[in-house]
């Protein structure tokens, strides 16, 4: 069983053991239908794996603003094995220091408004403040909830470029053009014609695909007078409204039914009650790569064997097999 968590492949793997129904629960002493006696499968889990990467650059998203996006090589570098505990520790270790960078850029952009009074007036001082210049004596992590302040960081072009180059990749500047192009693109959606479309002219005909009319932008051709050989789609705004209407309905009607049954007593159990609170492993897995983007100039994978319970309830049928 595998999952993927935030860009980390986590691979689960276990053994099963099984437990056998008590004999006065298969012999029945009434002539009452009584529920199938069940027994319950468990797979236990016991260290992390974590796969490093190399970094390298991306050519594979398109950010927000500029270029220098960030990738992976195609094979890992180096493993490190980790116990459950250890690995706890050490996620609880890597997203204190993200904290600390955050605190350190809010009080940064704290300094700066009460020099430039929010921004009111020009300071030559708050233009040359950076976070360096804030001290980890000014930020109080300690007595800060890690597990409440879950974040990820948003990367500037800035840092991307940082990273990149600390791991010593030599930028190619031409994706930063590309994805200007692309973004650019993404500005003008829909075609050019006015009420009417011919095949010649018409920029989604030529793209082979259909004209897509909201009343309010993209295309603005009408019904009678689009001959896109793609065709034409006009979203009708009553129709998507009663379509949702109806979703809400079902979901509704799925949510009382789940609540008048009865709920199983076998369910999915975590065993990291003496790694702290009792999230904090669910949280670092969805830290680990981003965390280590500051710290380390590598990407990683986790590789998950052993640590954690889970029951699952099995039927008479999987008995017979």
């Amino acid at each position: 069983m595998w999952s993927l968590v935030n860009g980390c492949i986590q691979i689960f793997s276990g053994v099963s053991c099984f437990s056998s129904p008590d004999k006065k629960d298969r012999d029945p002493d009434s002539i009452l239908k009584k529920e199938k006696p069940r027994r319950t499968r468990k797979v236990h889990f016991e260290n992390v794996t974590v796969y490093y990467f190399k970094r390298r650059q991306g050519f594979t998203s398109v950010p927000s603003e500029g270029g220098s996006t960030l990738g992976m090589s195609d094979r890992h570098s180096w493993i490190r094995q980790y116990s459950l505990d250890e690995f706890a520790l050490e996620q609880e270790r890597i997203h204190k220091e993200m904290l600390r960078e955050h605190l350190k850029e809010e009080k940064l952009n704290s300094i700066k408004l009460k020099l430039t009074k929010n921004g009111t007036v020009e300071s030559e001082e708050a233009n040359m403040l950076t976070v360096d210049d804030i001290s980890d004596d000014e930020i109080d992590v300690d007595n800060t909830e890690v597990d409440e302040y879950f974040f990820l960081p948003m990367l500037t072009t800035k840092k991307r470029c940082t990273l990149l180059r600390s791991s010593g990749v030599r930028i190619d500047m031409k994706e930063k053009y590309e994805l200007q192009a692309i973004r650019m693109s993404r500005q003008h959606c829909g075609c050019d014609c006015i009420l009417f479309c011919y095949p010649e002219t018409c920029a989604c005909s030529a793209a082979g695909i259909p004209c897509q009319v909201t009343h309010t932008s993209l295309c603005d051709c009408t019904k009678e007078g689009c001959s896109n050989s793609a065709g034409r789609v006009d979203f009708n705004h009553d129709q998507a409204q009663n379509h949702f209407l109806d979703t809400i309905m079902k979901l509704e009607l799925e949510k009382s039914r789940e609540q008048q049954q009865p709920t199983p007593t076998n369910g999915f159990h975590s065993e990291t009650s003496d790694l702290g609170p009792p999230n904090l492993f669910t949280q670092s897995q969805h830290t680990l790569e981003y965390s280590l983007s500051d710290t380390v100039p590598q990407t990683t994978s986790m590789h998950l064997h052993a640590a954690e319970e889970m029951e699952e309830p099995l039927d008479d049928d999987e008995e017979k097999d």
